[in-house]
């Protein structure tokens, strides 16, 4: 499992426009609760922590590399906003050669319609939005259901 979470530094110069755009984002910063993973799926020791300042998890980070040292060829792309993090890493996950899933219950946004719009942007071009249970039972074929 690998997580991403959004940092900056506290004087936002990091984020560049990106923060300037969405002064929300000045928020996270390291220790603040908002910056932090939610308590509700802690990492475990064997997960990976990517930390990123910009909404694609390939973007200025070791993802690519990780994913390619370890011999990984499949993303399964879950949490939020759909139309933000989850459709620039399926866009840069197929533009660094990964198949990518994203399971239709797993991620969410602001509101349905950009929501739904990104879902079926991502599904026609970039990778294939399926059902939970469909990624469950792929999980489960690769014998990794210990850690669901």
């Amino acid at each position: 499992v690998i997580y991403t979470r959004v940092v900056f530094q506290p004087n936002g110069l990091d984020g560049g426009l990106f923060v300037e755009k969405v002064p929300a984002l000045r928020a996270l910063i390291e220790g603040e609760p908002l910056a932090m993973i939610v308590p509700e799926l802690p990492p475990t020791p064997q997960d990976v922590i990517i930390t990123k300042q910009y909404a694609s998890a390939f973007f200025g980070t070791t993802l690519a590399a990780l994913l390619t040292s370890r011999s990984i060829d499949t993303i399964i792309l879950t949490g939020c906003s759909t139309s933000g993090c989850i459709r620039a890493t399926a866009v840069d996950g197929l533009q660094h050669g990964f198949r990518t899933v994203v399971p239709r219950q797993c991620v969410g946004d602001r509101h349905p319609g950009p929501h739904e719009a990104n879902l079926f942007d991502i599904n026609s071009k970039y990778g294939d939005v399926v059902d939970r249970d469909v990624v469950m039972r792929y999980l489960r074929e690769l014998h990794l259901d210990t850690a669901i």
